[in-house]
Order: structure tokens, then C-alpha cells, then sequence
């Protein structure tokens, strides 16, 4: 069950998936989402992401890397922090979930992630990460061959 918190730059970890904080529309933002963006082959990436989009809060849809160091990016879409009373836990858990299940159906050996909606979508960090490690946690109890790393910056 390795599963790891570095510190880095999302767009450089070697492994197979990166884990895009994307938008429901997936089209480049800004955060994470714009640094990847960045990173990769923008052009070729948005006409993927615009063929598959759109992608509800709480799923994820799998793109190629288009240059980044991994083979795939997997988009998912967090919830926007309302105050708590509004389902963000469960919407942010399914979040973690459906990309890990991705990562897993692509038979990814790593993913890093990035701490999801933490940043423009006001999730208060504490409660962000709180959530990000109990939901790798209890999804690598029965995932002993992937590692993986969230990158806090």
C-alpha cells in the first residue's frame, strides 16, 4: 500500500498517470490544471478533452499525456466548496475514487495527485487533505501493486 505526500511540481513526477484538477467542461484552467496544461501539448490535449467533455463533479475521464513524463492524464472534476452542507465530502471522495479506478483500469503502476479542489475551489485544505488520505487509504487495501503520491505544493 504505498502511498506517499511529497512536495513538487505535479508536471514532473515520473509516473504513469498525473491526475489533473480539471473543470467540468475540461478545458484549461488555471492551478494545477493550467500548469499541466502548460507542461503538455496544449493544443492536442484540449482536442481531447473537448471530445470527451463534459465530465461531472465527482468523475474522471483519461487523456493522453501529450509530453508530460506520465502516459496518461487523468481529469477529474472536484466539487466547489458551499460551506460543507452540501455534499462536497462525498463529491470530492467520489473524485479521488473514479480517478483511482481509472488509473487502475489503465493498469498504472503510479498516479500522483494533486490535493483537489483546494485551491479556486475554496476547499478549505485541512478538510481537502483529511478526505484525499482516508480515500487513497482505504482504496490501496486492496491495491498492493500501486503507488500512490499526492504533491502538495
Amino acid at each position: 500500500m504505498p502511498f506517499k505526500k511529497v512536495k513538487g511540481d505535479i508536471t514532473k513526477m515520473k509516473t504513469d498517470a498525473v491526475v489533473n484538477a480539471a473543470n467540468s467542461q475540461l478545458l484549461r484552467g488555471g492551478g494545477v490544471c493550467g500548469a499541466i496544461f502548460a507542461a503538455a501539448d496544449s493544443p492536442k490535449l484540449q482536442e481531447e478533452c473537448l471530445r470527451k467533455a463534459p465530465c461531472p463533479p465527482g468523475q474522471a475521464v483519461v487523456t493522453d499525456a501529450y509530453g508530460l513524463e506520465a502516459k496518461y492524464i487523468i481529469h477529474t472534476v472536484g466539487p466547489v466548496w458551499k460551506g460543507g452542507g452540501h455534499g462536497e465530502e462525498k463529491v470530492l471522495r467520489s473524485a479521488y475514487r473514479s480517478a483511482l479506478e481509472a488509473a487502475a483500469e489503465k493498469n498504472c503502476g503510479s498516479v500522483a495527485f494533486p490535493l483537489i479542489s483546494s485551491g479556486i475551489y475554496g476547499y478549505p485544505r485541512e478538510e481537502a487533505l483529511r478526505t484525499a488520505e482516508e480515500t487513497i487509504e482505504d482504496f490501496l487495501k486492496d491495491k498492493d501493486d500501486m503507488e500512490v503520491y499526492l504533491v502538495l505544493f
